[in-house]
């Protein structure tokens, strides 16, 4: 029965881990920056694994740091990523650490900025070069071909940084009358532009800027706190919402910027493409476009609007996230009170199973009992050596010779039973009633009952009024007082408490 219990536990338990054949996926994001242009985008990432149920994401920020970046790939790594998207901080010192997850089988989706190897699965992005050259032409258009301008590159050695700059230069250099009076270093931090913009012009207060190319909006708004006003300024990344480069424009605090699109919801697309094995494109451009007074305030509602409805979106999975949680929990609750039930029910077959063996062991046993045992029996070996000793006792000359032999022993058998049955509702018989009726000593019939039954008289009288009961019970109505004092017992309760210890229940459960 314990097996029996087991094996159902277990069944039960695997019933309410059960879920849904569908494949898990963990996928690993390193960022190598924190900041509100990856803050939207990892907002863009959760969002297009609300759309996949079978998608866990981890995130990791750098911070800028190199060494940072290449830990926390080797960690993501290390924990069992099923794919990896990253963002290198620069080309050289990542790759790698790419290199690494890539050897290892895990697919690698390289996004945003470029990595020195070939070792990766897919990239995808928008095209850096073309805005670097774009924002050129529109600054040759905006200074008519004339003016300075001061430029605040990217992070150094970062694939964004050194496009974009090659794509700015590429369109000045081809009009004479456009003249680059410094190319600062920046990290994309509007600190550090507004730092190196602000030492720029202490060693250099008597050249004119017109115009200030920022590498992304961050850095165009450093320059301005160190130029103040009367000068334009450009960036890139023009992004929605507050403080936003699509707000700087239509504020007029910058003159254009750059839409760099984060599309995070498009790369779970590919990545989940990738991991279930569909067609996808290994190089993927991203569309932009040009944020300009003339377009910067429709630009910042369609943003305000696209983010209210991510917003609202964001709300609605988060309820149904919690109802798939009290779902999951009532399931499981419901799993378990089944569980429960069945165990019940079968514990409870079990146990009448168990009732009705007994209750059959127990009617064999009132066929099979000693009492009920046949006349024609062998002689037992006890009974044949004390009828050798008997010779040596003071016993009654009666007994003959012949008491041992088989039909002598059936003959005793046959003869005890009719002297007890006929004794069985004398509540007051004794053994030496039983011994005078059958003409021998009390001696004589302890030794010889003892030695064919292994019982005393007195228990074969016990079973026999026993037995006797059990019948009455079966056949007749006779209450079981009246059948307690049918068979000899002076107490009901007495005779209750033999026929329990006899078979195990008490009288009333055998009328049942």
């Amino acid at each position: 029965m314990r097996q029996r219990f087991f094996y159902l536990f277990v069944l039960t338990t695997l019933l309410v881990s059960c879920s849904g054949g569908k494949e898990k996926y963990r996928i690993g994001i390193s960022q190598c920056s924190a900041d509100i242009w990856r803050d939207k985008q990892n907002a863009e990432l959760r969002m297009g694994a609300y759309f996949h149920d079978n998608v866990e994401l981890k995130f990791a920020a750098a911070y800028d740091s190199d060494e940072r970046q290449v830990q926390q790939i080797d960690s993501l790594v290390n924990d069992g990523i099923d794919l990896l998207i990253v963002a290198p901080n620069q080309v050289q010192t990542i790759s790698p650490a790419i290199d690494r997850a890539y050897d290892k089988g895990i697919p690698v989706i390289v996004f945003e900025r470029k990595t020195s190897s070939r070792k990766y699965t897919a990239f995808i992005s928008a095209d850096n070069y073309e805005m670097g050259r774009v924002m050129g032409d529109y600054i040759i258009s905006r200074l008519h071909g004339q003016g300075t301008v001061l430029e605040i590159k990217g992070l150094e050695g970062s694939s964004p940084a050194i496009e974009r700059h090659k794509g700015f230069m590429d369109a000045i250099e081809k009009v004479p009358g456009i003249k680059v009076v410094g190319s600062l270093q920046g990290d994309w931090t509007e600190t550090t532009a507004y730092e190196s913009t602000k030492q720029w012009l202490q060693n250099n207060k008597d050249v004119r800027v017109d115009l200030v190319f920022g590498a992304n909006d961050r850095t165009a708004m450093g320059a301005r706190k160190a130029l103040g006003a009367g000068v334009l300024y450009c960036g890139i990344d023009g992004l929605p919402g507050e403080n936003g480069g699509i707000q700087l424009v239509r504020d007029s605090l910058l003159d254009a910027s750059y839409i760099y699109p984060t599309h995070g919801d498009q790369i779970i697309e590919l990545a989940v493409n990738i991991l279930e094995g569909k067609p996808y494109e290994k190089e993927t451009m991203l569309m932009s476009a040009l944020v300009t007074s003339d377009n910067a305030k429709v630009l910042l509602m369609q943003g305000e609007e696209l983010m209210r409805q991510a917003d609202r979106l964001d709300e609605l999975h988060n309820k149904a996230d919690n109802y798939l949680h009290e779902l999951d929990t009532q399931r499981i609750v419901n799993w378990l009170a089944i569980g429960i039930i069945a165990l019940l029910i079968i514990v409870f077959v079990l146990f009448y199973l168990h009732y009705l063996r007994k209750i059959a062991l127990q009617r064999e046993r009132v066929v099979n009992t000693l009492w009920n045992m046949p006349e024609s029996v062998a002689v037992p070996e006890s009974l044949e050596e004390s009828e050798k000793q008997k010779e040596t006792e003071t016993i009654d000359s009666t007994d003959d010779t012949d008491e041992t032999e088989p039909a002598a022993v059936s003959i005793f058998i046959t003869r005890f039973k009719e002297v007890v049955e006929a004794r069985l509702a004398d509540s007051d018989v004794s053994v030496e009633d039983l011994a005078a009726d059958m003409n021998l000593s009390r001696v004589q019939l302890y030794r010889k009952v003892k030695a064919i039954s292994g019982s005393s008289p007195v228990e074969l009288l016990r079973t026999a009024r026993l037995n006797r009961a059990y019948q009455l019970l079966l056949t007749t109505d006779k209450s079981v007082s009246e059948v307690a004092y049918s068979v000899g017992f002076t107490a009901p309760s007495y005779f209750t408490k033999c026929f329990k210890e006899e078979y195990g229940m008490v009288p009333g459960d055998v009328k049942k």
